[in-house]
């Protein structure tokens, strides 16, 4: 055993360790560095769906039933097969809405109900209360299992432990979730917190997995193989083990689904998924690593179960303790200490956001529309510090009524079994709650009736039973009260065959659902529920831009008053102002009456803060035909809105292509000027040099005024080149079309170059035919084409062994013409931009020398004669440019054999 002393010591530790990771956090969205901003930490606030009952109770339910316990981890990874469509589209209505508990999105959904929200509240607070429990006795055991000492009262209440630890839990709950009012109801550092929480209990459970399964047994195939000489352990590892009699599909069913919309529904969910969420992305990850954190959480259940049973016989309640007795009983005080403080992780975890978030619910859908209708609110006082005190009030009275059901109720279940009565509960909202999220049809009389039919079935079949075996209740009522035997919570109607929570739920879900579907479908919807219907059915494709069912008078000092009370001076000055820059003015519109709305609903709710807004505006009531009308109106504005969007997208690309236009024509000049620049300077220095030097012997000048010569030529070749390009480009360059001899035409263009490959040292291979089909041309142009190709290929050859391959193929209808080299290559991003004008291809730093106008020229010429030109290039294989020209058909054949090749 260890010390009562130690396990305080250490475990009070551990919470300030929590309670310092949660104000690091909020410390960090102070500087503007959130942490919540991070997919993973969302992702692992995620595990706090894993509370005590995983860390004892699933261990408990797989000594009793085997596999059992299984269907509780598979329903939340099926339901995250759906995440992207259902929790997606929650998290964007809760966004766009300023929603922040389910109550809220409920009630909003239906009107934005103040009566609605009360009841979704109420049957919250009644269905969480085993749940709180659960955790208060998993504590309480596992103290006790520590410390050899009861941790119930010895005496009397006062001297209870685990009313002590609720108090205490309260007590953590109101600095974690309370300490300040956040409009959009998100606690970043409590996030934090329950993401380090989650990694510790995942860290605790592993280690004691392995500890039993290698360090007492050796290993998995040891547990096994042992377990099959015990028929009674050995039945465990099968779905028709110890307690079953074969595979009940409905029961695996009912657990499964029941798991699945618990995952969504709990509040302690809907506050980590939905209203904590910053970024939609991030539910895309967290739907793989939540799956992989419960398999990863439950993947030494069984050892642990069956490793227990075989050194310690017991597969009762004292099953539940196997992950601290174990370690305790082999030698391991310190992993049982450890293991104890990730239960207490768990517990805490689960208590802390519950409770804040039931207290966010209770707050705003039971004690302020109270405190509003009584008239006690000061007129124009700060509420602020109220809605706080109001929310702390609420956690201990939620804390201390979990414990109360403990005291009454916890030592007649198992953990398992009290964890289940609370699922059976919140799936009663899956009704009013899913199908107001793709039904427009479902209406506020529909979700009553729904929601107040299930709760009463599931109260009955289910929590007033737990009740009645722990004797507070007459045991005669689970036979039928009154002697009604139909009337039997566990056999109502006479259904059996079913265990009591597939029973319970069958009925109260049938219930459930039958009047939401029948009441909706006979009753009419109001304007106001049909409006806000369109609002959440429709989330996606309104956007941000959704409409704003609203039209009456008010007073911006009114508004400017209402939002002082609920938000505090600074804020509400921050709030207008920031609407009169968005909007040029502050003018008391709907506009403004809604932002006014929705920002207080983060602090109130959505129902009271309708209330509070429509007693300081006169609304108008909105017909079927005013709905219609500024749907109409919202239609329009997003038509304006998305053609402005694209007008704004045109203008950018336009000005993007001016901007690069711009630039090539400053290449341009730049390459223009320096081609120019280098042959005048050389004409220059040379004319002034025979000018200077009468007495230069006639040998050097020759030699200088051949130079000078053939500099005149290339600046003359540069002046024609731009102006051949400006007068194609422009449709007035001369064209003398004839009959071309292609073959012949190409072998005098690369003798006429021949110089330039021998200067470089290159080959050139003429692979062509004698004669080819004749085709119509300027010769000129041609030549021109066939001379810019050949001078380019010979720029880029090595300096060593240089080759470059000239052919001619008659292919279709066309003749086409190669010039390939096998030089470097066009880099593949380089080769839709090598016919453009002034640009030229390679590193400015390592390219030869020239304008870029020469292939633009060529291309624009063979363009004009009805061909077209290409580059084919692999990096570090060569360029090949090609161009097709037609061959004319009435000639074509003409000349006989066009398949010789005459190198």
């Amino acid at each position: 055993m260890i010390p009562p002393a130690v396990v305080l010591a250490v475990s009070f530790g551990y919470l300030l360790l929590l309670v310092a990771v949660a104000a690091h956090g909020d410390r960090r969205a102070g500087q503007g560095r959130s942490l919540t901003a991070n997919g993973l930490v969302y992702a692992l606030s995620w595990g706090v769906y894993c509370s005590a009952w995983t860390y004892f109770g699933s261990v408990g339910r797989a000594a009793s039933a085997g596999v059992w316990f299984l269907p509780i981890y598979l329903g939340p990874m099926l339901a995250m097969l759906l995440a992207w469509l259902v929790l997606r589209k929650m998290v964007r209505i809760a966004q766009s809405y300023r929603i922040t508990s389910i109550a809220d999105f409920i009630a909003s959904r239906y009107g934005k109900s103040p009566s609605l929200a009360a009841l979704v509240t109420l049957i919250t607070v009644v269905g969480i209360l085993p749940y709180i429990a659960l955790q208060l006795k998993a504590v309480s055991v596992g103290y006790e299992v520590l410390t050899g000492q009861p941790g119930g009262p010895g005496g009397g209440w006062w001297r209870d432990g685990t009313l002590y630890m609720a108090l205490s839990l309260a007590g953590f709950a109101v600095v974690f979730g309370t300490r300040h009012l956040d409009l959009s109801e998100r606690h970043e550092g409590m996030v934090a917190a329950i993401a380090f929480e989650s990694a510790v209990k995942l860290a605790a459970f592993l280690a004691v997995g392995v500890f039993v399964t290698w360090g007492v047994f050796a290993g998995m195939g040891d547990i096994w193989s042992r377990a099959q000489a015990h028929p009674e352990i050995g039945g465990l590892l099968s779905l028709g083990g110890q307690g079953f009699t074969g595979f009940a599909g409905a029961q695996w069913f009912a657990l499964t689904l029941l798991s699945a919309l618990s995952v969504l529904l709990l509040p302690r969910q809907f506050q980590m998924m939905v209203v904590e969420c910053v970024n939609e992305r991030h539910i895309l990850r967290a739907s793989w690593i939540f799956p992989a954190y419960l398999l990863a959480i439950n993947v030494f259940v069984l050892p642990i179960a069956v490793g227990g049973m075989l050194l310690m016989g017991d597969g009762g309640a004292g099953a539940e303790s196997y992950v601290m007795t174990l370690p305790l009983t082999q030698g391991a005080p310190g992993l049982a200490l450890f293991v104890y403080i990730g239960g207490l992780s768990a517990a805490t975890g689960m208590i802390v956001v519950e409770t804040v978030a039931v207290s966010t619910m209770v707050c705003n859908d039971l004690v302020m529309p109270a405190l509003l209708r009584s008239g006690r609110l000061g007129e124009g006082q700060d509420l602020t510090r109220l809605l706080l005190n109001i929310r702390r009030g609420a956690i201990l009275v939620v804390l201390l009524l979990g414990y109360l059901y403990f005291r009454i109720a916890g030592e007649a279940y198992a953990l398992v079994s009290i964890g289940l009565i609370s699922f059976a509960a919140v799936a009663q909202f899956a009704p009013a709650l899913l199908g107001g999220m793709y039904w427009q049809g479902g209406t506020r009389a529909g979700a009553f009736g729904g929601l107040i039919g299930g709760a009463l079935v599931w109260a009955w079949t289910l929590m007033l039973p737990s009740v009645a075996k722990s004797g507070w209740i007459a045991a005669g009522f689970l036979d039928g009260p009154f002697g009604l035997s139909f009337l039997a919570p566990y056999r109502l109607f006479g259904l059996t065959g079913f265990d009591e929570l597939t029973h319970s739920l069958f009925w109260s879900l049938l219930v459930n659902i039958g009047l939401y579907v029948a009441v909706s479908l006979a009753t009419r919807p109001s304007v106001r529920e049909a409006s806000q219907a369109l609002l959440f059915v429709d989330v996606f494709q309104r956007g941000k831009d959704s409409p704003v069912f609203w039209r009456g008078r008010a007073r911006t000092q009114d508004l400017r008053r209402l939002a002082t009370r609920f938000l505090g001076p600074a804020r509400a000055e921050a709030l207008l102002a920031e609407h009169a820059r968005e909007t040029g003015g502050l003018t008391p519109d709907a506009r403004l009456v809604d932002r006014v709305e929705r920002q207080i609903a983060g602090a109130i709710g959505t129902a009271s803060a309708r209330v509070m807004v429509a007693s300081v505006a006169q609304e108008e009531p909105l017909s079927t035909a005013d709905v219609l009308e500024i749907l109409d109106e919202a239609s329009q504005v997003r038509v304006y809105a998305r053609e402005l969007e694209e007008a704004t997208a045109e203008l950018r690309a336009a000005n993007e292509k001016l901007k690069s236009l711009d630039q090539l024509k400053d290449d341009f000049m730049s390459s223009v000027t320096h081609e120019l620049r280098t042959p005048l300077t050389t004409i220059r220095a040379l004319a002034e040099l025979i000018l200077d030097t009468p007495e230069m012997d006639e040998a050097q000048r020759q030699e200088f005024t051949g130079i000078i010569l053939s500099e005149s030529e290339r600046l003359s070749r540069l002046v024609n080149q731009v102006l051949d390009l400006a007068k194609i480009e422009a449709g007035i360059a001369d064209w003398h079309n004839t009959q071309v001899d292609l073959p012949a035409l190409m072998r005098g263009a690369v003798n006429s170059s021949m110089g330039l490959f021998r200067e470089r040292g290159a080959a050139v291979d003429l692979d062509l035919p004698e004669t080819a089909p004749p085709i119509m041309g300027d010769p000129d142009r041609l030549v021109q084409v066939m001379v810019n190709l050949l001078s380019n290929a010979a720029k880029f050859v090595p300096a060593q062994g240089g080759r470059v391959r000239v052919s001619l193929r008659h292919e279709g209808n066309a003749l086409v013409v190669r010039v390939a080299d096998n030089g470097p290559g066009v880099p593949a991003h380089e080769q839709a931009a090598v016919f453009e004008k002034f640009r030229q291809a390679g590193d400015a730093a390592t390219r030869p020398p020239g304008t870029g106008l020469g292939l633009p020229i060529s291309k624009q010429i063979v363009d004009n004669l009805g061909g077209r030109m290409w580059l084919e290039s692999a990096p570090g294989q060569g360029a090949c440019f090609a161009f097709s020209l037609p061959v004319r058909r009435d000639m074509e054949g003409v000349d006989g054999d066009t398949g010789a090749d005459r190198g």
